[in-house]
């Protein structure tokens, strides 16, 4: 499935009625956007990391996490493979 959208002078896309409704995306939900080989690539969080409480068990060191500590090191770690990434294809 594909769909058109313009992007306007501020640089924003409107995600097409139908990709919304077969990706369940509401109003607010948060991309993690990058380049991979020349494509615009926008991945929507659509997951609450809240849902996956105690999955893991009790923390080693004894220290919990908030929820937004853990989407902010989430993201973190998703930037640090993406530049990763890129580092070893330009290299070869």
């Amino acid at each position: 499935m594909g769909a058109f959208a313009t992007m306007t002078i501020n640089g924003e896309l409107a995600i097409p009625k139908e990709v919304r409704e077969k990706l369940r995306l509401a109003p607010g939900t948060q991309f993690y956007v990058t380049v991979r080989e020349g494509h615009l690539v926008a991945i929507p969080k659509t997951g609450r990391l809240r849902d996956l409480g105690g999955f893991l068990g009790a923390p080693p060191n004894g220290r919990a996490l908030g929820v937004d500590e853990m989407d902010d090191a989430l993201m973190d770690a998703l930037v640090e493979d993406e530049e990763r990434i890129r580092s070893d294809r330009s290299v070869r």
